[in-house]
This record gives C-alpha cells, structure tokens and sequence, in this order.
C-alpha cells in the first residue's frame, strides 16, 4: 500500500506541476499535428451534400441568430 500512495503522490506532484507551467505560459492546447486545419478542411463535415440532420441543425442555428439580431 505505501507503494501505491508514494506512486499516486509522484504523479499528483507532476500534473500539479504541469497545470502551473500551463497556467505561467498562458498558452493555448494545440494538436501536434496541425489538427484538420493543415489538411485544408474547414470544418469536421467537409461534405458539398450534408446529410437531413446537418441541414436542419444549420437551418435552426441560422434562424436562431436571424431571431437575435432582429431582438437587438
């Protein structure tokens, strides 16, 4: 048991370390690879015909903020 707690303190003590360096360099996380954005793709759905779904999701969201900016 003593191994386990002196195993479980080292790696609170690395990822408290960890967070404070992230907190000091005041930077944001980013994907090693460059993510989607360096293969060109805009957006996770690069599709030129979105499915039903998609097209309602966007046609909610769109009238959603159409409603907004009329409200202001």
């Amino acid at each position: 048991m003593t191994i386990f707690l002196l195993t479980l303190g080292f790696f609170l003590v690395i990822a408290v370390a960890m967070a404070i360096g992230y907190i000091i360099q005041n930077k944001t996380l980013a994907g090693s690879c460059g993510g989607l954005g360096s293969l060109g793709i805009e957006k996770a759905c690069d599709c030129d015909n979105p499915c039903e779904k998609r097209q309602e999701r966007e046609r909610l969201a769109a009238e959603k903020e159409r409603i907004s900016i009329k409200n202001i």
